[in-house]
């Protein structure tokens, strides 16, 4: 049995490699849209699960991982920016104010299915113009939910988190690490 991370993201790479764990990567190639009659913490459990099980036959007997995360303010979805305007007017509406960072995870082992979503709150520093412009102009805000990194420059946006910093970053590694645990023990 092998671990199999069903995403491309880097820092999802990162986390379980810190982790201790070896795996392969499959990146799920899923509509990532939102349906509008659930709840953020409803879309993001759902699209966790819907990576994980992405081809799920071509791998029974594997531990399949799908994640997904997003940025949520005053329930409103927020994803990976568009363009600079995007994350500027993000960063503008996130300043000063306390936000949720959600990750959706699907674990797939056999006939098992384990579905959670992780939640932390992320509350910004007031930020000035220029904290925003000099921070997108680093391009670090591309490709991440929210249009920030709180592993990286983003830290400096960023006065205080409460909940899991994995799962900021990308990952909730402590419940992934006891669904592991769990599964191997499954298996001895």
């Amino acid at each position: 049995m092998k671990i199999i991370l069903k995403s491309a993201s880097p820092r999802r790479k990162e986390l379980l490699e810190k982790a201790g764990y070896s795996f392969e990567i499959k990146a799920a190639d899923v509509d990532e849209s939102f349906d509008n009659n659930l709840s953020p913490i409803e879309n993001v459990k759902l699209l966790g699960l819907k990576k994980a099980s992405f081809e799920k036959e071509k791998n029974y007997g594997d531990i399949l991982i799908g994640c997904d995360t997003i940025v949520v303010y005053n329930n409103q979805i927020f994803g990976k920016p568009k363009n600079a305007e995007d994350a500027i007017k993000t960063l503008r509406l996130l300043s000063g104010k306390k936000h949720q960072v959600m990750s959706g995870v699907g674990i797939i082992y056999k006939e098992h299915v384990y579905n959670f979503t992780c939640v932390s709150d992320v509350y910004f520093k007031n930020l000035s113009e220029k904290d925003i412009l000099d921070y997108v102009a680093t391009k670090e805000c591309f490709g991440k939910a929210g249009s920030y990194a709180i592993q990286g420059l983003g830290s400096k946006l960023i006065a205080k988190y409460e909940g899991s910093l994995d799962n900021i970053i990308g990952l909730p590694l402590a419940e992934v690490k006891a669904i592991i645990g769990e599964i191997y023990e499954m298996e001895d």
